[in-house]
């Protein structure tokens, strides 16, 4: 009798300029959590228009994500790897799951303010609504683990509610149905967070009270995972520091964020705690330190990089990499939502 694997699910956004934040933070630990768990990774093309986005490169961005994953090691024939907009699963099940959510919830959501800024009137119905579609896509399919930064933890508390209330609307019709599928008779089992990995947060290389984003106008600010080698070591060697040499223990970190963030990428790279590089550097400087990490950057990326531009030589190949996965999606995600439709009352 084979052992139950939880179902994992978790999407990246194709916005351009994937870099060591996005591997670190996300990606490392999607590779991990293959050997134990059944895995869904979407590349999530839905989300990414809630801001404008340019079409051609929007495509080019979406290959580009799904050549990351398969590059770090992601397993696209054992697990699944597609792009959202495949599987319109996830816009329908969002409009029935807009009909459970409350406007006062989705007005607690701190990253739409952030995001939106002081002209939110302005904003996109699609951002404001953003959470409700994540919602969509880990309800889906029944996922009972989400890997996720502290920034989206919010939202997945959201994803608990909203299935919640819809387990509770519909808790006679759902046992009348015999469609329970949680111990406590609900249809939608309620997702737990995944918070963990070798670095959830990793900083702007020009300022480390920032998180490393593709967003930030400077180059600078981040390594990506398209850059080469020159490119990487002099990006670190540019890194932001200040004059002191490396504390022989972490707490000598504590107002030094920079050194914080160099510390903590060498890390989480190397495998090893904060504590264990000070071991090795503490008491030397930068100029001793940042060459070590470059070195060590560009061992972990190089092979990376370099698979990543063979694939996306070869945009057939991803192309069907993701119909394959679409398709995989799909024959999970239809029956769940044929079930939806069913509870809600829909006639099919």
């Amino acid at each position: 009798m084979s052992q139950h694997k939880p179902r994992v699910f978790s999407g990246v956004q194709p916005t351009g300029n994937l870099h060591l934040g996005n591997y670190l933070g996300a990606i490392v630990r999607f590779v991990d959590l293959q050997a134990d768990h059944e895995c869904i990774y979407c590349v999530v093309d839905m989300h990414a228009i809630t801001v404008w986005q340019d079409p051609q490169e929007l495509q080019r961005s979406t290959r580009e994500v799904t050549a990351a994953f398969l590059a770090a090691g992601i397993d696209a024939e054992q697990h699944i790897v597609f792009n959202q907009s495949q599987v319109s699963t996830h816009a329908e099940l969002a409009w029935v799951l807009n009909c459970i959510a409350r406007i006062g919830w989705l007005n607690r959501m701190t990253q739409f303010k952030e995001k939106a800024g002081k002209n939110r009137e302005n904003a996109s119905v699609g951002l404001y609504d953003y959470p409700v579609l994540m919602a969509a896509d880990i309800l889906a399919y029944h996922a009972e683990m989400v890997p996720v930064g502290e920034d989206q933890k919010q939202h997945l508390e959201l994803t608990r509610d909203i299935a919640s209330k819809f387990n509770n609307d519909y808790a006679e019709r759902i046992a009348e149905l015999g469609l329970a599928r949680t111990e406590d008779g609900g249809f939608f089992p309620l997702p737990e967070p995944l918070i963990k990995g070798p670095a959830t947060r990793v900083m702007s290389l020009r300022d480390g009270t920032k998180k490393m984003s593709k967003s930030d106008p400077s180059d600078y600010s981040r390594i990506n995972l398209s850059d080469d080698a020159d490119t990487i070591a002099k990006k670190v060697r540019k890194a932001k520091t200040d004059p002191e040499p490396l504390p022989e223990s972490v707490d000598g970190l504590k107002e030094r964020p920079e050194a914080a963030n160099l510390v903590g990428i060498y890390a989480a790279l190397a495998g090893m705690s904060p504590q264990e590089v000070l071991n090795d550097f503490g008491g030397k400087g930068f100029a001793e330190f940042k060459p070590a990490l470059a070195d060590l950057v560009v061992e972990k990326l190089g092979p990376i990089n370099a698979e990543m531009k063979r694939l996306l030589d070869d945009p057939a190949h991803i192309d069907a990499v993701l119909r394959n996965g679409a398709e995989r999606a799909r024959a999970i995600a239809a029956p769940i939502f044929d079930d939806v439709k069913r509870i809600v009352g829909f006639l099919s």
